[in-house]
């Protein structure tokens, strides 16, 4: 994974996450629209509209659960995706897909899974501080990775969402994951072994692609 590459990628991903209706209808967000769901199935065939309505149910069905609950429904639902390379789903060396596209398509790579699972439980109500999309080097596959990390407090050991090792466990027991670092829309982190790190001079105003986005938003 070529991290310079994949940032220049978040102002495009973020984009189309505008298309996102986060409207309210009754106590639950609309985070897609009737006529997303149609031209997915114009496009991609019925499925994929099942899957977006799917998607919308989740969050109605959870909008007074538990956080843990919610960490779970919504860990469990996006996890039943394929996992696909950018370069055969996509034909791109690295493309980062809305969770429209993600579902749609049934297909994507972990940072896919882990954005669809950020912007999911944000729109549930979780607290942004509390999400990170965090970069690790998954050991047994040498290779980069992206997982979702969850502080239920600031200090606290973080719990792992991941589409490798689909059980949501505490960093201290992922021992097969080294953090290089984190970010969301409050700040940039250079992680430490089990926890958040030390916050970048700067934040978030260092990935230029990243900021650009939030602004339009």
């Amino acid at each position: 994974m070529n991290f310079r590459l994949a940032f220049s990628t978040v102002a495009l991903i973020l984009t189309s996450l505008l298309s996102l209706a986060w409207v309210t209808a009754g106590d639950a967000p609309r985070i897609v629209t009737k006529a997303e769901v149609q031209n997915a199935i114009k496009h991609h065939g019925v499925f994929a509209g099942r899957r977006l309505e799917a998607w919308q149910k989740l969050v109605e069905d959870n909008m007074s659960a538990s956080e843990a609950t919610k960490l779970r429904n919504v860990n469990d639902f996006f996890n039943e995706v394929r996992f696909v390379s950018d370069k055969i789903h996509w034909k791109k060396k690295d493309y980062w897909a809305t969770p429209i596209e993600f579902l749609s398509t049934d297909g994507g790579d972990c940072e896919d899974f882990t954005i669809a699972k950020y912007f999911t439980l944000k729109a549930l109500g979780v607290p942004e501080k509390k999400l990170y999309l965090t970069y690790v080097k998954a050991i047994r596959l040498n290779q980069a990775h992206m997982v979702l990390t969850y502080f239920k407090r600031p200090k606290s050991i973080p719990l792992v969402l991941d589409n490798i090792n689909k059980r949501i466990l505490k960093a201290v027991k992922r021992k097969d994951l080294v953090p290089i670092y984190s970010f969301n829309g409050d700040g940039l982190w250079l992680a430490k072994q089990r926890g958040k790190g030390k916050s970048v001079k700067g934040g978030t105003t260092k990935l230029k692609a990243w900021n650009s986005l939030l602004k339009r938003l």
